[in-house]
């Protein structure tokens, strides 16, 4: 009877002591490291108003799992003389339930036009339909284009 009683007060002792460790997830997130990897995403070129990817396919051929598509054509902004780049990205999709997060992307882009979406909303993208999971160009460009990533995201 009197382990009980003695397990039962150190019990209590931490229970009126010790703080929470849980966090109330919906309404609170976790700091995300800077250098944490979610999925793969667009950056914007704000000065030029348009996208930094020049459409060259090196993401492409580069990654392991083919999980990018992509699609150039000419910059009708460099014929005006207002861009230095000659091709600009048409068409762009990444399937998200096929990307392994490996970075391989952000890594051979020669333009800094891909990086890893450092926020909440990169990971939290639990779909019913694996089909929801890809994602088109205006997807991938409006987290940046809205500004909720990181400006050290191209550094």
């Amino acid at each position: 009877m009197l382990g009980i009683l003695r397990s039962m007060s150190v019990t209590a002792k931490v229970m009126l002591t010790r703080k929470p460790v849980t966090i109330q997830y919906p309404e609170v997130h976790r700091e995300i490291p800077n250098r944490d990897r979610a999925f793969p995403i667009l950056i914007w070129d704000e000065e030029k108003d348009e996208p930094f990817c020049t459409g060259c396919h090196a993401c492409e051929r580069a990654c392991p799992v083919e999980c990018m598509t992509v699609v150039m054509k000419d910059n009708p902004k460099h014929a005006a003389g207002e861009s230095k780049r000659r091709k600009i990205i048409d068409e762009f999709w990444i399937d998200y339930g096929r990307c392994m997060r490996c970075n391989i992307c952000v890594e051979v882009c020669n333009f800094e036009a891909i990086g890893m979406n450092n926020t909440w909303a990169g990971h939290e993208l639990s779909r019913y339909d694996r089909s929801q999971l890809v994602f088109d160009l205006d997807q991938l460009l409006s987290q940046s284009k809205a500004g909720k990533v990181d400006p050290g995201l191209r550094a």
